[in-house]
């Protein structure tokens, strides 16, 4: 099943129907982001089929994503540049705060805007082409695509700060090190990786995967009291599905595979 518009296509995939390949199609623009494409991706994640259990976010051609594309870019008042904020917020809400995990392949540019989308998703597969970068310090603007509140906590806010004031640029290798990317690998190889990995989380109980999405990172920015009382009643719900039991009395009785692969 592929359904496609002009800048983004969806396509459902794997035995099951259970992996939806998320792909930005403005290749010749370097996937630089447009509204319409803001709101297709809103769309694609708040549509997906009830059968999809993970999702891969892709690029086409040489570059994830280059960021905003200029040329729609208004003069604004200020409520109307609160209002346009707040569209991407609640986009990318429904990439982070969706229905299932998504895996970012990434490759090429990872600048401005690319950065503020990849930063949503919940893991990130790198190639050693990729480049991370925040040029609108530079430009005379902020970042307004909910890069100020996810980014920090990938790599602090100190070192989000300085890409804005001076313009740094982060290769690959670094932004492996540092937190931008949880795997890297060589080049062309980000989507392989990537698809790979969200074959593996397709696997995992579908209540588990949306714990792991939408109580985790709240529970991490919880005062440990209320943290502790968040994670019991997470846990107690999360293990009282049909599912999960199923899935320990398959393992008490050495129905179910206990071999871990090395992650890379």
């Amino acid at each position: 099943m592929t359904r496609a518009s002009q800048d983004l296509s969806v396509e459902i995939t794997g035995k099951n129907k259970e992996i939806a390949i998320v792909r930005l199609t403005r290749g010749k623009k370097r996937n630089a982001l447009s509204d319409g494409l803001i709101l297709a991706i809103r769309d694609a994640f708040q549509n997906l089929p009830a059968s999809v259990r993970a999702a891969v976010l892709d690029g086409e051609g040489e570059h994830f994503c280059a960021g905003l594309d200029l040329s729609e870019l208004k003069e604004r008042d200020a409520g109307e540049g609160v209002h346009h904020s707040r569209l991407w917020h609640a986009a990318l809400d429904a990439l982070q705060y969706g229905p299932v995990p998504v895996v970012a392949s990434l490759h090429g540019a990872v600048v401005g805007g690319g950065l503020e989308l990849a930063s949503a998703a919940h893991i990130r597969v790198a190639d050693s082409t990729t480049f991370y970068a925040l040029p609108e310090g530079s430009r005379g603007i902020f970042v307004g695509g909910g890069g100020s509140v996810r980014i920090p906590k990938l790599v602090g806010v100190a070192r989000m700060m300085d890409m804005m004031l001076t313009g740094r640029v982060y290769n690959a290798e670094d932004g492996e090190r540092l937190g931008f990317a949880q795997y890297l690998v060589a080049e062309g190889q980000a989507f392989d990786r990537a698809l790979e990995l969200a074959t593996r989380i397709a696997t995992n109980a579908p209540l588990t995967n949306y714990a792991l999405m939408h109580a985790l990172p709240r529970i991490a920015e919880q005062p440990a009291d209320h943290g502790f009382m968040t994670e019991a009643l997470i846990s107690a719900i999360a293990q009282a599905a049909p599912e999960a039991k199923q899935r320990v009395r398959d393992f008490l009785e050495g129905k179910a595979g206990t071999k871990v692969k090395k992650a890379s």
